[in-house]
């Protein structure tokens, strides 16, 4: 704790002081470009790896960058979505999954529910995910199993993101674009869904927000 409360008076003293420009314009609005959906996990940071600046992300997250589907009872996630899209005008959503997932794997193996009654209520949001891995994955194991659950929760995420009726109306007034990514922890990649071949590729600086990773 004594580390969090030593980071707040070096921010204060030289990061704020720096920008305190930037900072006194954020105070008085926000105008973010995307919204960035992705795990809880304390390993990624959305603007560390965007190399974004305060207020150019609205993110949310949550266990497994899971979002309820749209028939769930109200919860922060679809309330999150609908402020960016309709209030703050987000041009793109991204849903962000990543490797070595620790909800991703606790859904592959439900022993690791016991004692967790919230969390196994929470991951039946993923059910499809699990469905659709048992019925097409099972010759993978180890890590290759993780990584097409971690890659195919995204999609199911993105579907749910799409049945929200503030997205569907964005969507189909061309106002807003969905993408799937994947970030690999351990060399630094991000993998981009593209709908054209069905496939995620490596995200490079030649693939706009446009291309590869959109998935309408």
């Amino acid at each position: 704790m004594q580390k969090l409360v030593q980071g707040i008076h070096t921010f204060q003293r030289d990061v704020f002081k720096a920008h305190r420009e930037l900072f006194e314009h954020l105070a008085r609005e926000q105008h973010p470009e995307a919204l960035f959906i992705t795990c809880s996990d304390s390993r990624i940071n959305p603007n560390l790896l965007t190399q974004t600046a305060p207020g150019e992300l609205f993110i949310l997250r949550s266990a497994g960058n899971i979002v309820p589907p749209a028939d769930a009872p109200v919860s922060g996630e679809a309330a999150t979505i609908e402020y960016a899209v309709a209030v703050l005008g987000v041009h793109d959503i991204i849903v962000c999954g990543h490797s070595q997932c620790g909800a991703v794997q606790t859904m592959l193996d439900p022993s690791k529910l016991e004692g967790l009654p919230v969390l196994r209520e929470w991951l039946r949001h993923a059910d499809e995910t699990t469905t659709i891995v048992r019925d097409n994955y099972g010759h993978l194991h180890g890590d290759a199993l993780i990584t097409a659950a971690v890659e195919e929760n995204v999609l199911v995420q993105i579907g749910h993101v799409r049945q929200l009726p503030v997205v569907a109306k964005a969507l189909a007034e061309g106002r807003l674009k969905l993408h799937a990514w994947v970030y690999k922890f351990e060399t630094g990649e991000v993998f981009a869904y593209d709908p054209r071949d069905g496939q995620y590729s490596r995200l490079t600086a030649q693939a706009p927000m446009g291309g590869p990773g959109q998935t309408i």
